[in-house]
């Protein structure tokens, strides 16, 4: 992955953590900051699975590695959220 491509993954990937949210039904307990650093991780990881699977560079838009980018996010935030919104992560004296 060159310079512009870890860019481009680091601002999509921040879109991609709010769009990762916004699938997700409820109230999430994380922080937009976790949000964001989700989203850059799914966009990076997305993009190694699309590439592993050859459906990273397709004519026109990449609808199969913006699935897995999003699918990842929506995990990765749940994930988190229920990671986070455990009593002994929030209060580790219980």
């Amino acid at each position: 992955m060159e310079i512009s491509g870890a860019a481009t993954a680091l601002v999509i990937g921040i879109g991609f953590g709010l769009l990762g949210r916004l699938v997700l039904p409820g109230r999430q307990h994380i922080g937009v900051l976790w949000t964001f650093v989700v989203g850059i991780a799914a966009a990076l990881l997305g993009t190694a699975i699309a590439g592993v699977f050859d459906v990273a560079d397709t004519k026109g838009v990449d609808w199969i590695e913006l699935a897995i980018q999003i699918a990842l996010a929506s995990f990765g935030v749940a994930w988190l959220d229920r990671l986070l919104d455990r009593p002994s992560v929030r209060n580790p004296g219980r």
